[in-house]
Parts: structure tokens; C-alpha cells; sequence
């Protein structure tokens, strides 16, 4: 090999190398910017999936993905009439729980199912449904967690009525974003909290 063609087989070495260096750096740049629109996104759901999943780029594998699935769904809003059915059911919930606790926290479970199926999402096992919901409500599915985890305990004997009632109070903060009025802006929607 002449000293040219070795000068000529360094330099083309350089130059993918440092085609390399920029790819590399500009995917990472990318991954760095979505991470950041998932933390936004998701906010506390996407700390719990870091610390599920073990790593940032598997929760944030895991995130995308629930967001591409959830993105095929055909939701629906919901109708006064129905709005006005859910909110008077909550309100029979909420007044049972005087007299029976447990059958009132499994109610607003099953209410909270009901709407659900009614905006759109797929009714299949608790997980699934907690996933499609962190995509567009994530800032109140950790209260559909918390309740459930009380729910269960209560089917156990092992919750008192204290802990009912702290169900009742995270199954509230969800029927009230589920029955949201998506016409109202979210920044009103959050002012009048």
C-alpha cells in the first residue's frame, strides 16, 4: 500500500468516525428530548415507570408505546346526558358510603369502569386500564392506583373505615377528570379545582 492510499484510508476512517460521533450525539440529543416530553407528559407516572422498568430508556420505551396504543383508540366524549347520569350515580355512591363503606368503594370502582368504557378505552384487567389512562390523565391515575390498592385491602378485612373513605377520595379526583368537559381548556379546568 502507497503512502497515498494509507493517507487516503486515514482520512475516510476520520470522516466516518466523526459521522459516527455526530449520529451518536444527535440520537442521544433526541432521546434526551423525548425523556423530557414523557417527564412533562407524564409527570409522576413517569418516575414510577423509571423506577418499574429499571432504567430511563425502557420506561420511556414502555411510555411511547403506551402512547402510540393509546393514540389508535377512538374515544368519544361524553354526552351531558351522560355526564349527568355519572355525576348522579357518584353522588348515590358517595351518600351509600354513610351506610356501607365497602359496597360504596366497590361502586365507584364499577363507575369508574362504566365511564371509561363509555369515553372509549378498552375495558380489559385493572393494569391495562391504569396504562391507557396515564397517557391522557396522568396526573390523577396514581389516585386510581391508591384507591385500588385500598379496594383490595378492604376485600381482605385488613382496612378500616378510614381507609374507605381515602379510597372514596382518590376514586373523586378520577370520575371528576374522567367526566371533564373537553371543551373547557385544562388550564381552567385545573383553576377551578
Amino acid at each position: 500500500m502507497t503512502n497515498t492510499a494509507m493517507l487516503w484510508t486515514i482520512i475516510a476512517l476520520v470522516a466516518v468516525a466523526i459521522v459516527a460521533i455526530v449520529g451518536v450525539g444527535r440520537s442521544r440529543r433526541r432521546a434526551r428530548m423525548r425523556g423530557g416530553e414523557l417527564r412533562q407528559r407524564f409527570g409522576p407516572e413517569y418516575e414510577r415507570a423509571v423506577e418499574e422498568y429499571g432504567s430511563p430508556a425502557r420506561a420511556e420505551r414502555e411510555l411511547a408505546a403506551r402512547t402510540r396504543r393509546v393514540d389508535h383508540l377512538r374515544f368519544r366524549d361524553l354526552s351531558e346526558a351522560d355526564r349527568a347520569r355519572f355525576t348522579s350515580t357518584w353522588s348515590r355512591v358517595q351518600l351509600q358510603f354513610v351506610d356501607d363503606p365497602q359496597g360504596a368503594v366497590v361502586g365507584a370502582n364499577e363507575l369508574i369502569k362504566e365511564v371509561m368504557r363509555a369515553r372509549g378505552y378498552p375495558s380489559d384487567d385493572f393494569e391495562h386500564r391504569v396504562a391507557d389512562l396515564s397517557v391522557d390523565h396522568a396526573g390523577v391515575v396514581q389516585h386510581y392506583r391508591a384507591a385500588r390498592a385500598l379496594a383490595d385491602s378492604s376485600r381482605n378485612g385488613q382496612v378500616h373505615t378510614e381507609e374507605l373513605r381515602q379510597a372514596l377520595v382518590h376514586y373523586r379526583a378520577l370520575v371528576a377528570d374522567l367526566l371533564q368537559d373537553p371543551r373547557v381548556p385544562a388550564q381552567l379546568r385545573e383553576a377551578h379545582a
